[in-house]
């Protein structure tokens, strides 16, 4: 799990998406604070220092756009995500153009949410690396890996993959970017078996691949070098 200091705010004027992002970040291990208006999150952060805001854009009295707005102005970078139920171009424009460092469009996946939440923490060098690659759960779009509980889910669906896939598969992913060759693949999941060969590592990454779909092509094997995840 995440490190609990990493501290988030949650800004939404409807309860249900307050509760649902609180529930689940706080499995992740953050620390999570709620506000159901731009004015009481105003506040908070007077008095409590975040790491990140998940902000709603439309409410009653000050907008979320209201409220990034005043917070650049007084040169506050917190980062900030807007929730929208509005996506056009000039939507997002004026997000951005506010100091917005990401947009999540409602209704929205959860696993989403944690992935982008993670990625703008990352990304802003608001905490050490090191703190979020705690997690348990690695999430890449809207494809997850467990690793207590030895599950693969896509677009919240259980991938049925066997435990040579599962090892191959988590491998790849906790190393994104690293090549590997078959003989690393060979000791580091088969370990020490004599009886396998090299060839059996490109049967079971064919299988693989179908299994994660789309996903599959993010697995790329440079010639003369091995495999990597790549996205």
């Amino acid at each position: 799990m995440t490190d609990a200091k990493i501290h988030l705010l949650i800004v939404d004027d409807e309860i249900d998406i307050r509760e649902i992002l609180q529930f689940n970040l706080e499995n992740e291990g953050y620390l999570v604070d709620l506000a159901d208006s731009a004015e009481q999150a105003l506040e908070k952060i007077q008095n409590s220092t975040y790491h990140l805001i998940l902000l709603d854009v439309m409410m009653g009295g000050i907008s979320g756009y209201k409220m990034a707005e005043k917070l650049r102005k007084n040169n506050n970078d917190i980062p900030i995500i807007f929730l929208t139920a509005k996506n056009t171009e000039n939507d997002v424009l004026t997000g951005f153009s506010i100091g917005a460092d990401d947009f999540i469009t409602k209704p929205f996946s959860v696993k989403e949410v944690i992935a982008r939440v993670k990625s703008i923490l990352k990304r802003t060098g608001k905490v050490d690396d090191s703190i979020i690659n705690k997690s348990s759960i690695i999430i890449v779009k809207n494809l997850s890996i467990d690793i207590d509980r030895k599950e693969v889910c896509i677009d919240d669906q259980s991938v049925n993959l066997t435990k040579t896939e599962f090892e191959i598969l988590l491998l790849l992913l906790k190393n994104q970017n690293k090549l590997f060759s078959r003989n690393d693949i060979l000791t580091k999941v088969w370990h020490e078996d004599e009886y396998v060969l090299e060839r059996t590592v490109d049967v079971h990454i064919a299988r693989l691949r179908k299994k994660i779909g789309d996903y599959g092509k993010f697995i790329i094997n440079k010639t003369g070098y091995g495999y990597c995840f790549s996205h």
